[in-house]
């Protein structure tokens, strides 16, 4: 390896060096109860649970309640038109 190369990578080195830092591994401290691998809904007050679910049921009836009676809201307010009144010209079917 040529010997420039090697003082400038040196330099570098010196320079990069400080600005790796170690992997901490100490525990946060005060940050609640921990959870592995679990949704941690079994940490939940029962009240909490039934709350949640409860409000789960009055979204999903809103929901639908709302589909039922006010379908516009998906499929559009207009009348679908009727395919068989519609010209070869706007269907772009040329013409023989």
């Amino acid at each position: 390896m040529n010997r420039g190369l090697q003082i400038l990578l040196q330099k570098n080195a010196k320079i990069i060096r400080p600005l790796i830092k170690p992997i901490i591994t100490t525990p946060v401290r005060n940050s609640g109860t921990w959870v592995y691998r679990c949704s941690g809904h079994q940490l939940l007050p029962k009240k909490h649970h039934m709350a949640a679910e409860l409000l789960g049921a009055v979204m999903w009836y809103w929901i639908f309640i709302h589909l039922w009676h006010e379908p516009e809201h998906i499929v559009g307010d207009f009348p679908y038109p009727d395919p068989s009144k519609w010209t070869n010209a706007e269907l772009g079917i040329p013409d023989k």
